[in-house]
């Protein structure tokens, strides 16, 4: 019984989250994020495809646009052709400030986002605002480095 009312008060903050944000929370965005929400660390379009096998994959797509430009998300280009994504820390907020840094496993393929290390400060020359920053390391994984 506790685990439905959780749900349910999940859902409700899901929902006014996306309000928040100025995003309509139908149910198909509500489920999107909130699969979303379960990963661990960063994941790719397939894996929203394949974890929501009834919601076509356009929708799935449209819904990542949104929520990239809504910053509840941010995308992580890490050179393996296929584009992640990491949901954005601070209640649905990603900002430059809040960027951090990125590192691939060249091993076992997937992308780790480590929120604790924050993205080098540069300075950019006058007229120039970053919206975005990629900053991805490349290298083996703790996991994968136990198993050499």
């Amino acid at each position: 019984m506790n685990l439905v009312k959780e749900e349910v008060y999940n859902m409700c903050d899901v929902q006014d989250l996306l309000k928040s944000k100025g995003v309509k929370p139908t149910p198909v965005r509500v489920m999107i994020y909130e699969v979303m929400k379960g990963y661990e660390n960063t994941f790719s379009l397939t894996d929203l495809e394949n974890n929501l096998l009834d919601v076509d994959k356009s929708t799935i797509f449209r819904t990542i646009c949104v929520f990239l430009e809504k910053h509840l998300i941010h995308s992580i280009e890490d050179g393996s052709g296929s584009m992640k994504y990491c949901m954005c820390s601070h209640s649905g907020e990603c900002s430059v400030d809040q960027f951090h840094c990125h590192f691939y496993c060249e091993s076992c393929k997937r992308t780790f986002c480590l929120d604790s290390l924050p993205v080098p400060l540069v300075q950019f020359p006058d007229g120039f605002l970053p919206s975005q920053i990629n900053y991805v390391a490349k290298g083996v994984c703790p996991e994968c480095s136990n198993k050499i």
